[in-house]
């Protein structure tokens, strides 16, 4: 997604989704400075089952549903987003808290027990450039995201959706809902990446849809209007908040993707030399490794929920394609700027993702620093980007987000795009 919020299907194990910052502060939690725990002992307040979290901000409540399992006597919690499921594995109890890491994002539930099957804690992000601390509670044994009890209108199908900040800044979006009596699922898609996958119901002609995935914590709300058309508010974590409108169109698009970002008139290639995530080497296109073979680049962050979706499908495809002369480098822009934090942000990235191909710690995760680091480009305008070059070392596109799992029958359409694109400049 665009940094508008500094911001597939079974990931099992798979992390999209971890910590760092001193003093986290929920229910007698220790941290160190690196978001290690010490003293881990104690029982833990998580006891098997479904749970039903909330998010507290904004005056809104932002709900999600997480398992809690047990695997090799350790206990392990799923968050159900949809039809997605993300297993979280990395959980130490010290005293009465207990910390969930977040996968390979910098954050982490930190909980402690409430009473009979209640938890009561605090959903912490380590790496955000202040403070952020969201309230979080928990109660065990709910099974919908939102109890319904009245008869619910129908959302289902594609929408034309217009989404407004506070300053009155607009940007347009295609809304995909499937709806099942009042339960509803779906994602919005927009010109830098999707929504991801969205989750709730619908109760009379009210739709309420959220998601957390360790990064970003969503709500959608909206009241369907008498002509047919939905108007409501879209909540994002600790003070993100728009509005959005939508109106019912099958044939809803958005602009292309290969379309939003050029090169400077003039430049065919892009020139950079980057440090490897692996400390004393480097990483350029001019390297003898990529000569006469076609080259992906991949601009991505591990705090990018939509760059995790990227690398969830480019991972298997690189390990299964790059016999045919095709090399994948992912050029990372993190929130830190120093070098052996930023790489080890990446290196748990590629080893909980099993991302095989090449990794460089490329500069912050700002599009400044994009723009600095890659002056051939005319703009950019979202993480993630792709960027194909040819056997020569030109660059023949450049794709910009990515609609992930969450958008079904668009997601696969973007990786049909994706393995056209590599198979005509295989061929030439």
């Amino acid at each position: 997604m665009t940094l508008r919020f500094v911001s597939g299907r079974l990931l099992t194990g798979v992390a999209l989704l971890t910590a760092t910052l001193t003093g986290c502060n929920s229910g007698g939690d220790k941290t160190t400075a690196s978001g290690t725990e010490q003293n881990a002992t104690g029982a833990s307040a998580l006891t098997a089952g479904t749970w039903r979290g909330v998010l507290l901000t904004q005056g809104q409540e932002i709900p999600f549903l997480f398992d809690v399992a047990t695997d090799g006597g350790k206990p392990t919690v799923t968050l159900r987003n949809g039809e997605e499921r993300l297993k979280l594995d990395e959980i130490t109890t010290a005293g009465d808290s207990t910390t969930i890491r977040l996968g390979v994002f910098d954050a982490a539930l930190v909980v402690r027990a409430d009473g009979a099957d209640k938890l009561k804690g605090t959903w912490v992000k380590y790496d955000a450039p202040e403070p952020y601390r969201v309230p979080f509670t928990a109660t065990k044994g709910a099974q919908k995201v939102f109890p319904v009890t009245g008869q619910p209108q129908s959302v289902d199908g594609t929408w034309n959706v217009t989404f407004k900040d506070d300053e009155g800044e607009t940007y347009p979006a295609v809304g995909v809902f499937k709806q099942t009596g009042s339960d509803v699922a779906g994602t919005f898609l927009t010109t830098t990446g999707d929504y991801r996958y969205l989750d709730g119901q619908v109760e009379g002609n009210t739709v309420k849809m959220t998601t957390f995935d360790g990064s970003h914590g969503f709500l959608f709300t909206a009241t369907k209007q008498p002509d047919g058309t939905l108007k409501g508010d879209f909540y994002s974590g600790k003070r993100g908040h728009e509005t959005w409108t939508a109106k019912p169109d099958p044939n809803a698009k958005l602009a292309n993707a290969d379309a939003i970002v050029g090169m400077k008139p003039g430049q065919k290639r892009l020139d950079f030399k980057f440090p490897n995530v692996y400390e004393g080497g480097a990483i350029s296109p001019t390297d003898p490794k990529y000569q006469g073979k076609v080259v992906v680049l991949q601009i991505l962050g591990s705090w990018c929920p939509n760059c995790m979706d990227e690398t969830n499908f480019l991972a298997p495809w690189y390990e299964q394609n790059k016999q045919r002369g095709v090399e994948i480098i992912g050029l990372g822009y993190e929130r830190s700027p120093d070098y052996k934090v930023a790489a080890q942000k990446l290196l748990k990235m590629k080893e909980r993702m099993n991302v095989g191909y090449d990794l460089a710690v490329a500069g912050i995760s700002n599009k400044d620093s994009v723009a600095a680091s890659l002056p051939q480009l005319a703009a950019f305008k979202a993480f993630p980007t792709t960027i194909f070059l040819d056997k020569k070392g030109n660059v023949r596109k450049i794709h910009t987000g990515f609609s992930g799992p969450g958008t079904g029958k668009y997601y696969e359409q973007e990786k049909a795009d994706f393995n056209k694109t590599i198979d005509q400049l295989l061929a030439e």
